[in-house]
């Protein structure tokens, strides 16, 4: 997308804070054991990637202080949070605000009309994040939902609320 006044909000001090290194160590333990059972319970994902497995995709939540690193790669897969300035040269980046990013997981948000709208901003390898997008279209089922569901009724109590008080 073009720089301008369109586009999304960028951190005042991206990733450098002491809040965006904290926050990286307190969602770490939530994220692996995420990324683990997603994986164990949708390996489909993984063959609809293809040559993008490798792929390094960077996730830019813009309102939370830090952003996430996934590379899809079953024999070596990644799902973590670091602070922006220590990402990894991302093969993608998808940037966006967090409820924006998590409807799309779900696709309850329409990816094509987010970007158009520049709610949604892409850049790198768009095939890779097409093939993403793809693949997790093809899930059966709420991987949002199901991740709540780990954490019991606290977690679902807390996805319900972020979905009825977040703003997208």
């Amino acid at each position: 997308m073009s720089a301008g006044d369109d586009t999304l909000p960028r951190a005042a001090d991206p990733g450098t804070s002491v809040l965006a290194r904290l926050s990286c160590l307190i969602v770490q333990p939530v994220l692996t054991r995420v990324v683990r059972r997603v994986a164990k319970q949708h390996p489909s994902l993984f063959s609809r990637l293809g040559p993008h497995q490798g792929t390094d995709f960077v996730i830019d939540p813009v309102e939370l202080p830090f952003a996430l690193h996934l590379r899809p790669d079953p024999q070596a897969l990644v799902f973590r949070a670091v602070a922006r300035n220590a990402a990894p040269e991302a093969g993608a980046t998808i940037r966006g605000k967090f409820m924006l990013l998590l409807e799309l997981v779900d696709s309850e948000e329409d990816g094509d009309a987010a970007f158009f709208s520049r709610d949604l901003e892409v850049t790198g390898d768009t095939e890779a994040v097409v093939r993403l997008r793809n693949a997790l279209d093809d899930v059966d089922g709420s991987i949002a939902e199901e991740t709540a569901g780990m954490f019991g009724p606290a977690g679902r109590a807390i996805l319900a609320r972020l979905r009825r008080a977040y703003p997208t």
